[in-house]
């Protein structure tokens, strides 16, 4: 008997989508304690592959290639947790300071306020007072979920090593068995998609480190020119908070703005941060971005807010560094496969053309006239 075919009705189809879908993110939630070191992990695998794969053609066995790779790895994430500690450590040595000047303008605008608005400062201070006693009880709530947090981290630091070692080492088991899963009449293909998605996820990744070092680079130059405090730490800040598109952007200069306006005399250097940081945007938008990162990977802007919000909604804050890079990767997946090809159009920023409307109405004033 040959098989038949079975074409289900479209409310059918897309209530079987809506149920899998939200199965999944709740799969996803639930096991996020596993499933969040392992994605961390496939990411990093695949941005040292490169690397093991140059000690590979040296004819270094394969075990100690990896071990090589990961101990550089080590060494480069331990140099530059030292230089983000030694700037933390001088930040909280002036945080008193900093408090100090802040309550000092605080006052100053309560104020102005109060002369402006014509109300009493009074009233202005219990509102202060209030909504700080409502964040210290907010705050000591949240101390022992910041704990909980602190040892699950500790937990990944120690897990994902140990997934990215096993993940380089049984790479060719891992891409055969995803071969093996399709026709043989498919496989071909198959190893092409595969390859090709490999090669542009490496780069498109690789280019997102390179993109966060210069980003680095040329904030920590404009807040050392302007004279600003804590360059280093900030500029380190923000290049992290650039992999969050538009709401990151937002957090990595209003953070420099701040300092600037505690530790200056006048502010105005909050204005010159604003155009130094504005400037810079515009240099990674149009010239970092289409050149390193590759312009095959453009998210467009509202699936980037969706995923964002999206990911720290189901992961917190890991999930809002992975959701742009495992949407990215997602797009690459869908522009290699036919039938996944509209779904990655959709999620790119390539405006199809506008059709012209044909000018009717002339012709309907003409007649009626």
């Amino acid at each position: 008997m040959a098989d038949k075919e079975i074409n289900l009705p479209f409310y059918a189809r897309i209530t079987i989508f809506l149920v899998g879908s939200f199965a999944l993110i709740a799969m996803l939630y639930i096991a996020q304690g596993i499933v969040v070191p392992i994605v961390f992990a496939i990411i990093i695998a695949i941005l040292l592959q490169p690397v093991v794969n140059f000690f590979l053609r040296l004819r270094i066995n394969r075990l100690l290639s990896i071990a090589i790779t990961l101990f550089l790895t080590f060494l480069i994430i331990l140099a530059f947790g030292f230089l983000l500690f030694s700037q933390l450590s001088r930040f909280s040595e002036s945080w008193p300071i900093l408090v100090e000047k802040f309550t000092g303008i605080l006052n100053q605008t309560i104020t102005w306020s109060a002369e402006y608005f014509d109300i009493k400062p009074q009233k202005i201070h219990e509102w202060i007072i209030k909504t700080k006693n409502e964040l210290i009880n907010t705050s000591s709530a949240a101390i022992g979920q910041t704990l909980v947090s602190l040892g699950s981290g500790v937990v990944v630091i120690l897990l994902v090593p140990t997934y990215v070692f096993m993940i380089l080492y049984y790479q060719p088991l891992l891409l055969d068995f995803i071969r093996k899963l399709f026709a043989k009449t498919h496989q071909s293909q198959v190893s092409e998609i595969v390859t090709q998605t490999k090669t542009v996820i490496q780069h498109y990744l690789v280019g997102l480190v390179i993109e966060a070092i210069i980003v680095a680079t040329l904030d920590t130059a404009a807040l050392l020119i302007l004279g600003i405090d804590y360059a280093i730490l900030l500029g380190i800040i923000g290049a992290l908070l650039n992999v969050i598109p538009y709401i990151g952007g937002i957090v990595a200069v209003a953070l420099p703005m701040m300092i600037a306006v505690a530790t200056k005399s006048t502010a105005w250097y909050a204005l010159y941060v604003l155009a130094a940081y504005y400037f810079i945007q515009l240099i990674d938008n149009n010239y970092i971005v289409p050149i390193i990162v590759s312009s095959k990977v453009k998210i467009n802007a509202l699936f980037s807010i969706i995923v964002v919000i999206a990911g720290n909604a189901l992961w917190g804050i890991p999930g809002m560094f992975l959701s742009i890079p495992l949407l990215a990767i997602i797009k690459l997946i869908f522009d290699h496969i036919e039938p996944l090809k509209p779904w990655g159009f959709l999620l790119g920023d390539t405006m199809p053309q506008i059709l012209k409307i044909k000018p009717i109405f002339k012709k309907t004033i003409k007649t009626s006239i």
